[in-house]
């Protein structure tokens, strides 16, 4: 008997129809959550998590706190906890977490948690019932009254999730759409300050009861459920549920209950990690397939060779290699390395189709031109920034910069001292600071820590690797930049010179560095767009009552982190600018002198605040000593460096791998003996940490995503390499690259704008409110949220700790890309396992 054949327009309408039906099933089929061994409440489809995360305090709120879902293999909710204001922004009071309590008998988790200012401590308890779970605020006394009509239970969506869907209230005879654009409604109180009114309001809220995988219902047995939408209070802000609590009460004051909506048997699409951009033909080629640990083994992978008329001929077959469990999900391995034949390719498996890479020897040649093309000319501060018809921003900070006060407490990780360290008075203006220097980040500060990590970098790469490119017109007399236009000068010598500037100007003004430059308040602060309109550009006149007080604060406090680590960027930057710009290299190493001399001279002054004082004294001082040894040659800094091993050389010696090893010609023996020892110790140490995870990398955890650590690392890996070839294969310098590529967890997107068939283009830099990117940017990557949950979101830019561009992050990758050409040109076959 034969088979009718179904033709594909029959297979699928019914295709469409099974969906259908499944979508409609009741979802009282659907399993019930349990509280798992992860500690939160999971079924396929939906789990909820419940202070599993916090406020980390190193940016204040996150989003990445109190209760949240996770819905169809996507986080669309957060923050559910008491908050003081309906739409709260990233420095709005956020509670203090007391203890959390996990009852495995009764499936219930209790949070306890306090406002110590206002005298405030409340429970929020969760537990499952029905479809999705309870919760419930308890007070012990009721609600002071400072908090009466200002704290309520909220929990915020995720607008990105629920752009063009639709929400109903009560039975559904109240509806709206959820707008793609903020448009009210606000208000004013008595006081005539502006409030955020809710978009609707009632005892039932369903949030986009069209669409089967982000349906969520919320009923309130305990006040109405107003919807908020934050982004009328800041554009990073999420749509908001929120229920006032009541005065005057206490026990259960607030009683939700919180249903997601699960299609039956789901299970999350495989990605199929892989370098966006391709492999040389002599490197170790890994595919990693990441699957839901629920959906069956992936089959056959295939291989593609693409031809020029559009043709597919498979050139490898087979079964992927199951390698275990990692996080939440299951893991496969697709080696492909034994293709070697340039062309361009595409991996066939579990039903997925990757896009189209290339196999070639010069497939990094150009992976590192937008960053420097494009991504260091828009941060440049104190710049006119110019690309054909688009001014990316106008000559910025001109008028930098007024003294801090003495004690004075910042956002953004800056303070100051007890001692300013500084001839100017508090307020008064500082001149000689108004040139030189980028944005640090999506931000527009000048953080001295990260200007001189990034002029390192750079000299680095200028050093081992000499790239000529010239792209740029960089004016520094006219303070005007043109983007993809050449002036007969490497643009890396330019950015070296640009950031050496920010740096020494520190040292003419005070005689030593200082952590930076920053905005006065977080109105500026929180400024978006075009960085010259930040501040009016003149100097503030106190005596003028129209003159604005915006120019930016300088903290001043002579750390001696700092000095060392601004004195190593300088003694580099001296040798890079020699026959370039003479009189400035000759000013560098004489200051680099002058700020060692002066740090052996005193005590150290180990003040400390955030990540904006330097790193570990020791570790500083060891790269100041190495650069102006490379420098000048003098004994005093190899006796040093000797000084400093043991200190360097044992827990630290990790941070410290390409200051070492550039030291090595110029140390003895005996040091180089004692350094080769102490890698190998290292590399034992570190193979079970790679060996965590199927891609071959440390994926760090924590309130910032790990792609420096593994940038870093890939670095470090490449000095050793160099170094003691015996000992350290390059290898592990290519999967760095190949991770920040797309072989990664979460997604297979490239974490470097505008490199890569598909690559980050929704990210946080100064153009983040615009959903947009800028090109050869660097993110942090996937952020591992506790317990289980790898992410990066692509469709929402404000997530600071996923997608933030840092210059030395970019500065290093600049730094990679040329590393692994080196190693793939040294005619070794890098494919050690």
């Amino acid at each position: 008997m034969t088979t009718p054949r179904r033709s594909p327009r029959s297979i699928r309408a019914r295709s469409i129809l099974a969906a259908a039906l499944v979508a409609a099933l009741p979802s009282a089929l659907a399993e019930p959550l349990r509280l798992n061994e992860q500690e939160y409440f999971s079924r396929p489809g939906l789990d909820v998590l419940v202070f599993n995360n916090y406020y980390d305090g190193l940016f204040s709120d996150a989003k990445h706190a109190g209760v949240e879902l996770i819905h169809h293999g996507v986080r669309t909710a957060t923050n559910g906890d008491v908050r003081l204001s309906p739409t709260p922004e990233q420095w709005d009071p956020v509670a203090q977490l007391v203890e959390r309590k996990v009852d495995t008998r009764t499936g219930t988790v209790t949070t306890r948690l306090a406002y110590p200012q206002e005298n405030f401590e409340y429970s929020i308890q969760v537990a499952p019932q029905g479809d999705g779970v309870r919760i419930q605020v308890l007070l012990d006394r009721p609600l002071p009254k400072s908090l009466q009509g200002r704290a309520g239970f909220n929990l915020e969506f995720l607008p990105s999730a629920y752009f063009g869907k639709s929400w109903t209230v009560g039975d559904g005879d109240r509806s709206g759409q959820f707008p793609l654009y903020p448009t009210g409604p606000t208000g004013r109180d008595a006081e005539g300050r502006p409030v955020r009114l809710p978009i609707t309001s009632g005892r039932r809220l369903v949030l986009a009861p069209e669409d089967p995988q982000r349906r969520v219902a919320i009923q309130s047995n305990s006040g109405d459920l107003g919807l908020y939408d934050g982004r009328n209070q800041a554009q990073n802000g999420w749509f908001v549920v929120r229920t006032l609590l009541p005065a005057g009460k206490r026990g259960a004051v607030l009683d939700w209950t919180v249903e997601g909506h699960t299609l039956p048997g789901w299970t999350r699409d495989p990605v199929i990690g892989h370098s966006q951009v391709g492999y040389h033909p002599a490197q170790q080629k890994v595919a990693v397939l990441e699957t839901d640990p629920r959906a069956p083994a992936p089959g056959t992978a295939r291989l593609l060779r693409i031809g020029a008329d559009g043709s597919q001929t498979e050139v490898l077959a087979s079964t992927p290699s199951p390698w275990g469990r990692y996080l939440r999900y299951q893991y496969y391995t697709f080696d492909f390395s034994s293709v070697r034949e340039p062309g361009l390719y595409q991996i066939e498996a579990a039903g997925q189709r990757t896009h189209a890479f290339r196999i070639a020897a010069d497939v990094y040649a150009s992976a590192w031109h937008p960053t420097a093309d494009v991504f260091f000319p828009v941060q440049m501060d104190h710049m006119f920034v110019n690309e054909a018809y688009r001014v990316w921003h106008g000559r910025s900070h001109m008028d930098d910069a007024r003294q801090v006060a003495p004690n004075h407490e910042h956002f953004d990780l800056f303070g100051q001292g007890p001692e300013l360290d500084s001839p100017f008075q508090p307020g008064e203006h500082i001149p000689g600071l108004d040139y030189g220097g980028w944005f640090d980040a999506g931000d527009f500060d000048i953080r001295t820590q990260t200007h001189y990590a990034t002029v390192l970098s750079m000299v680095d790469t200028w050093e081992r690797f000499r790239p000529g490119r010239d792209e740029t017109t960089i004016d520094q007399r006219r303070k005007h930049v043109e983007i993809h236009v050449p002036d007969g000068k490497p643009d890396l010598l330019q950015q070296i010179e640009h950031g050496t500037l920010a740096l020494v100007a520190q040292h003419r003004v005070f005689g030593h560095a200082i952590p930076g430059i920053v905005e006065p308040d977080l109105g500026q602060y929180t400024h978006l767009g075009d960085a010259s309109t930040k501040t009016d550009g003149k100097v503030h006149d106190p005596s003028d009552p129209d003159s604005p007080a915006d120019d930016r604060l300088a903290f001043t406090t002579a750390t001696t982190a700092l000095n060392y680590g601004s004195a190593a960027a300088l003694a580099a930057a001296s040798r890079a600018l020699r026959g370039y710009n003479d009189a400035l290299a000759e000013e560098c190493l004489a200051t680099a002198r002058k700020a060692w001399e002066f740090e052996q001279g005193r005590e150290p002054n180990l003040f400390r605040v955030g990540n904006t004082t330097g790193g570990h004294p020791d570790d500083e001082q060891l790269r100041a000593a190495v650069q102006l040894l490379l420098s000048t040659g003098e004994a005093q800094y190899a006796e040093a460096i000797r000084a400093l091993w043991p200190s360097v050389g044992g827990e630290r010696f990790g941070f410290n791998i390409p200051a070492l090893v550039a030291a090595l010609p110029k140390m003895d023996q005996g040091f180089r003996d004692q350094v080769r020892e102490r890698a190998v110790q290292l590399r034992e140490q570190f193979a079970p940490m790679a060996a965590e995870n199927p891609y071959g990398v440390v994926i760090t955890r924590g309130g910032w995503a790990g792609n420096g650590a593994v940038v870093g690392m890939a670095i470090a890996n490449y000095h050793l390499h160099k170094a003691f070839p015996d000992l350290f294969d390059a290898a592990p310098t290519l999967r760095g690259l190949d991770y920040l590529y797309g072989t990664h967890p979460d997604s297979n997107i490239s974490f470097v704008s505008a490199v890569g068939a598909r690559s980050k283009q929704v990210a946080y830099g100064s153009n983040r409110a615009d959903f947009s990117f800028i090109a050869g940017g660097v993110v942090p990557g996937v952020l591992v949220l506790k317990p289980d949950f790898p992410e990066n979101k692509e469709d929402w830019p404000f997530f600071w700790g996923q997608n933030e561009y840092v210059i030395d992050l970019a500065a290093n990758y600049i730094f990679l890309v040329h590393a692994a050409q080196d190693v793939l040109g040294e005619g070794a076959t890098p494919t050690a396992e």
